[in-house]
């Protein structure tokens, strides 16, 4: 706990507790497998169909975006060069790193994570070799029957979830449009969207300075490194769960994002993408505020 909450390193732990640094990295490494095992099940199990309705309404309340899921990004975790592992962990940033794939709900806690791909992959291709992207691309994640935005009787829309532009649109995953020549009504969906996605940013940023290890460059075994942040995923979601939130923890955190990439969409989330952007420009769907924020 005194590595994930600092960040020290080896040394620093040598000196304060008289062990050996290899000693101490076998305790951090079985600690956090220990962790990971005890409190995954409890505080990061994958929700069934009334807790996706429960997700939704929450996103409703909070961001005003309806029959939304979660925000899904990723980030990437600063290691040392993993040994005989060339350039697959080498990032566009310059350095060595793996990635932190996530979907968290509106109360900043993470549904769903994925750890250890390598920095040198994109967003789209970490989301689509994940469990939750197939999952998601299979229908089997249990999602709610399609349902009308608040104030209509139709069309019945899918639920959804909402990321950047390095996402493929689908019919259950909303990207923004792209900023060249947009209209008035696609400048709103787009600032909407990022009011539902930046609850994924926030909660990175709540994680990063809660366990301030992830603010440095992890000098430890791949394997150790990747099991130390599954083991501050699922601390984040536990503290969360009893401490509740501080807005001051999410402003600034040392997680870089990916580089967007540029990934083709297809007709279905075309279509759900514009029922989208004609109800928040509807009376029923549109934010007093929304044509100042733009």
């Amino acid at each position: 706990f005194r590595y994930l909450g600092t960040g020290q390193s080896l040394a620093s732990l040598h000196f304060a507790f008289w062990v050996g640094k290899s000693t101490a990295s076998v305790i951090i490494r079985e600690t956090c497998v220990a962790i990971w095992d005890a409190l995954h099940a409890a505080v990061m199990a994958q929700p069934h169909k009334e807790q996706w309705k429960e997700i939704a309404d929450v996103f409703q309340q909070t961001c005003q975006f309806p029959n939304c899921d979660g925000a899904i990004d990723g980030k990437h975790i600063r290691i040392k060069k993993p040994v005989r592992s060339g350039s697959q962990y080498y990032n566009y940033k310059k350095y060595f790193s793996f990635v932190l794939f996530a979907m968290c709900d509106a109360n900043y806690s993470f549904r769903y994570i994925d750890v250890g791909s390598y920095g040198s992959r994109s967003d789209s291709a970490v989301f689509a070799h994940s469990d939750f992207g197939k999952l998601l691309h299979d229908k089997a994640l249990d999602l709610p029957e399609h349902t009308a935005l608040p104030g209509t009787t139709s069309p019945a829309m899918p639920f959804v979830f909402v990321g950047d532009e390095a996402f493929a649109l689908g019919e259950n995953l909303m990207r923004p449009y792209s900023s060249r020549g947009l209209s008035l009504a696609r400048r709103v969906f787009n600032y909407r969207l990022t009011r539902a996605r930046r609850v994924v940013e926030c909660a990175f940023g709540i994680l990063a300075n809660k366990w301030r290890f992830l603010h440095t460059p992890i000098h430890l075994k791949l394997e150790t490194a990747i099991s130390a942040v599954k083991a501050a995923c699922v601390l984040h979601n536990f503290v969360r769960a009893r401490d509740g939130y501080n807005f001051e923890d999410s402003l600034t955190h040392s997680l870089h994002s990916h580089r967007p990439s540029v990934v083709r969409g297809h007709r279905q989330g075309a279509a759900v993408r514009e029922q989208f952007t004609a109800y928040f420009m509807s009376p029923h769907g549109a934010l007093p505020w929304q044509l100042d924020a733009i």
